[in-house]
């Protein structure tokens, strides 16, 4: 942050005196053409960086007008949801065909979530950031769950590894999802029926 961007931020809220703070936010995004590499306002971490700014006395934000239930802190469970449980049991060719779905929102996500909040043993939890949500289906049942999320900002031992400098992880970061959760749900077992060389 430089001088004048603050005197910008201070004239933004000058000239829209009966906005919201979520209005300023997005105004501001809107007049730096701060965006993600969807196309996306980076409204959320404006919105930080304009509280960061208010509480440092560099800005006066307008009197907030409306609290949010923060689901972070008060998230029910999501409900458990009746499936198929008998068992199955064979060459994974007798399981084909095995079809990915994506679910995030869609109407089969609750699903998703109640299946990883009772049968995956770190229980559902709400991603942070871009994510995607996948139900394998296979004979007319889900048989497995993966969730992908967008990669830290920051992992020395990845950086590392990889050999990138801070240039280069800011550049390419996006390119990067990680594997968050996989299950396989009970009573679901299968094998190859064939080597690796057929």
């Amino acid at each position: 942050m430089t001088a004048q961007d603050i005197v910008q931020i201070r004239q933004l809220i000058a000239e829209n005196p009966t906005v919201s703070r979520r209005r300023l936010s997005t105004l501001l995004c809107e007049a730096w053409q701060w965006k993600q590499a969807n196309g996306a306002l980076r409204d959320m971490v404006c919105r930080g960086l304009l509280l960061m700014l208010h509480r440092a006395g560099e800005i006066e934000l307008p009197p907030i007008r409306f609290r949010t239930l923060n689901p972070f802190i008060s998230r029910e469970a999501p409900a458990r949801m009746l499936i198929d449980t008998t068992s199955i049991s064979g060459p994974l060719s007798e399981l084909r065909p095995v079809e990915l779905q994506q679910v995030r929102r869609t109407l089969d996500e609750p699903l998703f979530n109640s299946l990883m909040e009772h049968y995956h043993y770190l229980a559902y939890e709400q991603p942070v950031g871009e994510h995607l949500k996948y139900l394998a289906w296979a004979q007319g049942r889900p048989v497995a769950c993966l969730a992908w999320s967008s990669a830290p900002r920051h992992l020395g031992s990845r950086d590392r590894y990889i050999g990138w400098n801070a240039e280069a992880r800011h550049r390419n970061i996006r390119f990067i999802a990680y594997n968050t959760r996989f299950l396989i749900l009970p009573k679901v077992t299968t094998f190859c029926s064939t080597s690796l060389n057929n």
